[in-house]
């Protein structure tokens, strides 16, 4: 071999080396760089690098790792070629143990640090060769198992990120997140079978846990198991709040124990889903081989996850609750007002001839006062409230007239046998009373009433006392008295006569009859034209259709009678209207014409003031259901701005890495999360409450002014202000932070929240 050319392998040995330490240093410098990008947030870019190291400084000692390492390789290459040298010199003279020596360096030159050499003793370049391939055996399996334990850390960081995403796909749905857990986690470690036991604590006094998702050999199984709480390796690891491992498990321990199915795998691991030492449910996971000791700890950090999730997935189903209850109760009112609605409107179509009927309706939280008499009585018959509506009508001037005195005192002596029978069937949870009823007023007189005696009960259904609701019908009762007197009196005096639309002839009175000299049972095959002549018939048609269209006709009319003769009368041909607003029929007023121009002014008022009572109806409800569509979209936009504020500050919290503390405005800590649990070491009950000076040792003015004001009630907080500052463990140990402060003012009142980050890494 010629020296340049040993000196050229030399020279290629020298950039290998050096390479080869720019490659390390490279691969060590961009996986700090990643791990530190990835525990600020940032990924992974230029800029983002920049930002990194100016935020912290000593990573630039990273960047520096390739320069090192490329210098190292080169001073392992220069140390190479001068070993060779020696070699090389040595072999000129053919000495075979020097040969060989030169031989291993050239091994150890091309990385085969496996090569095997015994220097002779008092070799001392020999045992320098043994100790350098020795010492670049040690930096390969340090090398070797550095990148395992990155490969370790990117998996459980990757299974964890993977698992969150599980976490917030499915936390509305415990048994599709169950379901889903399980078999992705069982997969994920490689266990062969794995069960999802929750606490079940709805009823206190039967707590136990229920398998609610099974998985096995990549299999999704449904099975039914209750596990006591203090049963089995499960009730244990509950009870224990720990995890428990076995790697040796006996044959026909997993189906006796844990309920897994067939298989007989020989590793188990059982884990609490825990967090805030409060116990959520069990995980159960199996194996043919052992669990290595990192994938136990990222199983019980996914439990820990797992546990947060059910137990916010269980204030979420509260809260749902809640708000279903709510949405029912709505709901229920809502139907209460509809039924109080249609009962109005059937008081209201008793009353179509009366001349006064209600008054305008208002909103519902006032209208049954406003335009009611409303008194309550418990099931003995007490009165205990009425309105002022009732005591007006009954005549009374306060409830102190009436309160505490027996309901017999409404009724007059002739009636009370009757409203015995009422008040007894109410009492047995019945069904309401509705109908006239005539009250007994202070002054004796008789008050009329169109009346409802309703029921209330309670949660239970229980009867717990009777109201009534009442509408004044004194006056109408009169009018239409009246009414009845004046149609009796124009039945006696005037022709009356009824038609349907079609013209055919319904009814008519005796007067009638005695006028046109027909038989009344053959009458009703007749229609209003078999009384014209020809030519009048002609001449009514268009008037006809007309009134069945809801006109009102009067004027002069020519008929002829069973005998032939005319009669001329004064008529009034006046269409009647049904509930539904159509024409029922038409009725026909005839007299001479002295008397038919009285008649037909009363049958004209009388229309008018039908008419005038259908439109007020008509209106007042149109303004009811107007008002009634109101406070339903007022109580929906209450419901989904609740709905928001709850889905807003979920994803606040759960979204949170850095520390984070609030305190009021006395200094006392309201809100303290888990990563500020982990920075301080505290458990979340013990901070809770307690003033904020135990978290951090205690500055002057002089020394941070920021820290000062902070940590003092009543002196001016510095927010939005970025502070790096140190805290005071429970440990003992300072650890520097990173601290912003913001406040916020509601209803008088101050409250600050620090977010904090650790620049030590913790």
């Amino acid at each position: 071999m010629k020296k340049n050319s040993v000196k050229k392998n030399i020279t290629n040995t020298v950039f290998q080396f050096s390479l080869i330490g720019f490659g390390v240093g490279t691969v060590i410098a961009v996986v700090a760089y990643i791990l530190a990008l990835k525990e600020s947030d940032l990924i992974f870019t230029l800029g983002n690098i920049v930002k990194l190291n100016a935020d912290k400084p000593h990573l630039l000692i990273v960047t520096a790792l390739p320069v090192v390492f490329i210098i190292v390789g080169w001073i392992a290459g220069k140390y190479t070629y001068r070993v060779a040298e020696k070699l090389y010199d040595l072999e000129t003279y053919k000495d075979s143990s020097q040969k060989n020596l030169f031989n291993f360096a050239e091994e150890l030159s091309k990385g085969n640090l496996n090569s095997e050499y015994e220097p002779e003793k008092g070799n001392a370049l020999g045992n320098i060769m043994i100790e350098l391939r020795d010492n670049l055996q040690h930096n390969r399996q340090e090398e070797l198992k550095r990148k395992e334990e990155d490969e370790q850390r990117n998996w459980t960081a990757g299974g964890l990120a993977k698992f969150g995403e599980i976490l917030r796909n499915n936390n509305n749905d415990i048994n599709k997140l169950a379901f889903e857990v399980i078999s992705q986690l069982s997969e994920y470690i490689g266990a062969v079978q794995g069960g999802f036991f929750i606490l079940n604590d709805e009823i206190a006094e039967d707590s136990h846990f229920e398998l609610i998702a099974h998985f096995a050999y990549g299999r999704k199984k449904f099975s039914q198991k209750r596990v006591e709480l203090s049963e089995g390796l499960v009730g244990r690891a509950a009870y224990e709040k720990n995890t428990i491992y076995l790697d040796e498990v006996p044959e026909e321990y997993i189906e006796v124990t844990s309920g897994l199915g067939e298989a007989n795998p020989r590793v188990l691991l059982i884990v609490p889903l825990k967090v805030n030492d409060e116990i959520h449910g069990v995980l159960e996971l199996s194996s043919f081989h052992p669990f290595a000791e990192y994938k136990i700890k990222f199983v019980e950090k996914v439990a820990e996850s797992i546990a947060t999730t059910i137990s916010t997935v269980k204030i979420n189903m509260r809260t749902t609750k809640l708000l279903a209850d709510s949405q029912e109760q709505a709901d229920r009112l809502s139907q209460q007002e509809e039924e109080m609605r249609q009962n109005m409107e059937e008081l209201q179509a008793t009353q179509e001839e009366a001349t006064k009927q209600a008054e305008e309706f208002i909103s519902f939280n006032n209208s049954v006062n406003h335009t009611m008499m409303r008194a309550e009585f418990d099931l003995n018959g007490t009165l205990v409230y009425a309105n002022l509506k009732f005591l007006k009508k009954m005549g009374y001037s306060s409830n102190a007239d009436v309160e505490g005195h027996h309901i017999s005192m409404f009724i007059s002596e002739k009636n009370r046998h009757q409203f015995n029978d009422i008040w007894d069937e109410l009492v047995k949870g019945g069904h309401h009373y509705e109908g006239y009823m005539k009250l007994l007023a202070k002054n004796g007189h008789d008050v009329w009433t169109m009346s409802t005696f309703t029921c209330v009960r309670d949660s239970m259904q229980t009867v717990v006392k009777i109201l009534l609701l009442a509408i004044d019908t004194t006056e109408q009762q009169m009018q239409s008295l009246e009414n009845e007197n004046r149609i009796a009196a124009l039945d006696n005096t005037g022709i009356l006569v009824e038609f349907a639309p079609s013209g055919r002839m319904i009814d008519c009175n005796s007067k009638f009859i005695e006028l046109s000299g027909f038989v009344k049972e053959n009458l009703k095959d007749y229609s209003v034209f078999s009384f014209m002549g020809e030519d009048e018939q002609s001449d009514f048609d268009t008037t006809w259709n007309n009134i069945i269209t809801g006109e009102t006709y009067s004027g002069n009319a020519k008929m002829l009678t069973a005998n032939g003769e005319t009669k001329w009368l004064a008529v009034t041909y006046t269409p009647a209207k049904n509930m539904n607003d159509e024409i029922a029929k038409v009725i026909a007023i005839a007299n001479d014409i002295t008397e038919q121009k009285n008649i037909e002014k009363l049958a004209r008022q009388q229309a008018e003031t039908i008419k005038k009572q259908d439109a007020d109806l008509k209106a007042n409800e149109v303004d009811l259901q107007d008002k009634l569509a109101e406070a339903r979209r007022e109580i929906k936009a209450q419901y989904q701005e609740i709905e928001k504020i709850k889905i807003r500050n979920e994803k606040t919290l759960e979204g949170a890495h850095d520390a984070i503390v609030t305190i009021n405005q006395s200094g006392d800590v309201d809100f303290f999360n888990r990563a500020a649990e982990t920075l301080w070491g505290y458990s979340r009950t013990e901070v809770l409450g307690k003033n904020i000076k135990m978290l951090f040792r205690e500055y002057t003015a002089d020394e941070d002014e920021f820290m000062t004001n902070l940590l003092h009630p009543e002196k001016r907080k510095f927010v939005g202000v970025r502070k790096e500052t140190t805290i005071h463990a429970k440990d003992g140990a300072e650890r520097p932070v990173i601290m912003l402060l913001a406040g916020a003012k509601v209803q008088n009142e101050y409250t600050y929240t620090a977010f904090i980050q650790s620049l030590d890494g913790e």
